[in-house]
């Protein structure tokens, strides 16, 4: 019964990754329908990251002795609400506030999510299982956003949502059903879990974090045009493109998964972000060469999904007394680093004119995570985090 909660949990995920991704590929939908400029259009996004990065942590922390199966459900539930306001929206300000509804609740159940699954499966299968919730969102980008974009392209925007809404609906009615009780974190005082974060294994992890995000970003928020004008692709090519390294993203997620459980996580960390780094050295040096380029940036995707429940499972197997705190913490600086990224690699464009030189940038950003988790591997074994599971 285990495997089947997990699959449905990873299909909870896949249905609010999917709202978040998906409004990227209809931003000229909304902008034509609401007569709004696309930059205005494009902070529907900023929207919904602040609202996951700010509001994630503090929602957690509040409910983190609440059965999971509650919170889970609850989460839902204002995720299906967010969902309905985008469905009805016809002012730009109903659908930024439901931006900001299901970017909260979209990252309370992410975390629940990981929490549950690392509750109701023996330690030895942790890997597997935070790899099949990794899956459902990167399963969001292979298939979510081009289903959001045939359904807007039929129909009109709108009608995603109150699909998100309804297949939500049928996820809730099946956890309540499927998913036993499961308990929260055990009753630590919060002062207590907060001081998790004073840990030098966990804040080294966080950085590990921030800097591995910060240099995906600093190449992913671009990789279309990187492609585009490096490797000589035509646009028509770039959606078949982009969906071949959504399915290498889908299996790098799963290999991840085993290699957690056969190898522990911090030498799949240490391989994975060893390949990309690698990777963003050589890709300047391949511009005109199409197939290699290419082949090389299908490795990296995999290397960079493989990664995801590597560090999911490190942070809950460092600090199991406060977990979903840390969980939180750790998805607000994912949001933190993408932003930072995006950022770096947009001041690079216009001081350079050119995408070639972005892979060795985000090579020296990701070095300065590897570095990080060395600290933390390092920590971990000479001082394992210690918060006690009771108060």
């Amino acid at each position: 019964m285990n495997r089947y909660t997990i699959y449905l949990l990873a299909l909870g995920v896949f249905l609010t990754a999917t709202s978040e991704l998906v409004v990227s590929g209809i931003l000229y939908a909304i902008a034509d329908d609401l007569h709004i400029s696309l930059a205005f259009a494009g902070q529907l996004i900023t929207a919904y990251s602040l609202a996951f990065a700010i509001g994630t942590p503090f929602l957690v922390s509040l409910t983190a002795r609440i059965n999971r199966k509650k919170v889970l459900l609850g989460s839902l539930l204002l995720f299906i609400a967010g969902s309905l306001v985008s469905f009805f929206s016809t002012e730009v300000w109903m659908l930024m506030a439901s931006r900001v509804v299901l970017g909260v609740s979209s990252g309370v159940y992410l975390v629940a999510a990981m929490g549950t699954a690392a509750k109701i499966v023996p330690p030895e299968t942790l890997g597997r299982a935070i790899g099949t919730i990794v899956l459902g969102f990167s399963s969001a980008m292979v298939l979510g956003v081009p289903i959001g974009i045939w359904i807007t392209n039929l129909l009109n925007w709108q009608s995603i949502f109150l699909l998100l809404a309804l297949l939500s609906l049928l996820v809730a009615f099946v956890l309540i059903r499927l998913l036993p009780d499961v308990q929260g974190d055990a009753p630590v005082p919060f002062r207590q879990q907060f001081k998790v974060l004073g840990s030098l294994v966990i804040v080294s992890a966080l950085l590990l974090t921030f800097f591995r995000e910060s240099g995906n970003s600093v190449l992913f928020t671009y990789v279309t045009a990187f492609i585009q004008d490096i490797f000589r692709i035509a646009p028509s090519g770039i959606s078949i493109i982009m969906l071949g390294f959504g399915l290498l993203g889908a299996i790098g997620s799963r290999l991840g998964g085993y290699g957690v459980d056969r190898f522990g996580a911090a030498k799949v960390i240490v391989l994975s972000t060893l390949v990309h780094i690698a990777v963003f050295a050589l890709l300047p040096l391949l511009a005109g060469q199409s197939f290699m380029g290419l082949s090389l940036m299908g490795i990296m995707v995999m290397s960079m999904f493989a990664a995801g429940p590597a560090v999911q499972s490190y942070f809950i197997q460092q600090a199991p007394g406060s977990s979903n705190l840390v969980l939180s913490i750790n998805t607000s600086i994912v949001h933190l680093g993408l932003a930072a990224g995006a950022g770096a690699g947009g001041f690079m464009v216009n001081t350079s004119s050119t995408l070639q030189y972005h892979p060795w940038l985000g090579g020296f950003v990701l070095s300065l995570g590897l570095a990080a988790g060395l600290v933390s591997f390092s920590a971990g074994r000479k001082s394992p985090v210690s918060i006690p599971k009771s108060a």
